[in-house]
């Protein structure tokens, strides 16, 4: 049984109202999720034992299914090396929910027993290396460990918040607005510079962005010749991310 003071109830709740008002006045169609596995940092050494008996390590190539939407969820994934994309699907109709760099994990919204399944498809978007934990072990410890389940519930939070205004930009925002979102958001927290190697297609960025691969490429060339960006094979560079940054802003 989990054994929680009402004084830190409070503070707890008060914390994340203040959070979550901070985070809703600054919306993005930003796909990166980028909460690190901190809840591990509240095992004791019993359960990270626990944990480290009841996990294995698999590495994934590059457009490998992690996990399918809508079959049983055995275990929970951590990122430790790569990039993973979550999408949703329909018919033959895919959304891409958001990206998922190495340190984050994959499939706590199956953690509960009412509805243990996969509620999306996560698929390798470039080579991965996965850790995969018994999902019984980690429900386990949820019961056992407050904070440890206080953290999960920061994690989740945080990620409802984000996905929230994901989809409050990517129905209001124009063209402009979404491509620079992605950009922002692919620099911020996956590359975390203003010039770095791009491994993703013309189409994947279009994907992130929920428009077509033409209209990416056709916006990416007016972003070039306003010099806002600079594009060479692979390598992307922003030139003037405040202006990036207010075309974002705008919409």
């Amino acid at each position: 049984m989990i054994r929680i003071s009402i004084r830190n109830d409070l503070f707890y709740i008060f914390a994340n109202i203040k959070y979550l008002n901070m985070d809703m006045n600054n919306r993005t169609s930003c796909t990166v999720i980028d909460y690190k596995r901190s809840c591990f940092e509240e095992l004791t050494e019993k359960q990270k034992k626990k944990i480290f008996d009841n996990e294995a390590v698999v590495k994934y190539k590059k457009g490998e299914t992690l996990c399918k939407q809508g079959t049983f969820a055995t275990h929970i994934m951590i990122v430790e090396k790569g990039l993973v994309k979550v999408q949703i699907e329909e018919m033959n109709e895919t959304l891409i929910l958001k990206l998922i760099p190495e340190g984050n994990i994959i499939g706590l919204t199956s953690i509960s027993s009412i509805n243990p399944v996969f509620h999306y498809s996560a698929i390798a978007y470039v080579n991965t290396v996965v850790r995969l934990i018994n999902i019984n072990i980690f429900r386990e410890i949820i019961t056992e460990n407050s904070n440890f389940a206080f953290t999960v519930f920061d994690i989740l939070t945080a990620n409802s918040i984000q996905m929230s205004g994901r989809f409050f930009c990517l129905t209001h925002k124009q063209s402009y607005g979404k491509l620079a979102d992605t950009i922002l958001c692919l620099a911020d927290r996956i590359f975390k510079k203003q010039e770095f190697e791009l491994q993703l297609t013309r189409k994947d960025l279009a994907e992130l962005s929920n428009m077509s691969t033409e209209n990416v490429i056709r916006m990416l060339k007016k972003f070039k010749d306003e010099k806002l960006i600079k594009i060479k094979g692979k390598k992307f560079k922003i030139l003037n991310y405040s202006k990036l940054k207010k075309i974002s802003e705008l919409g």
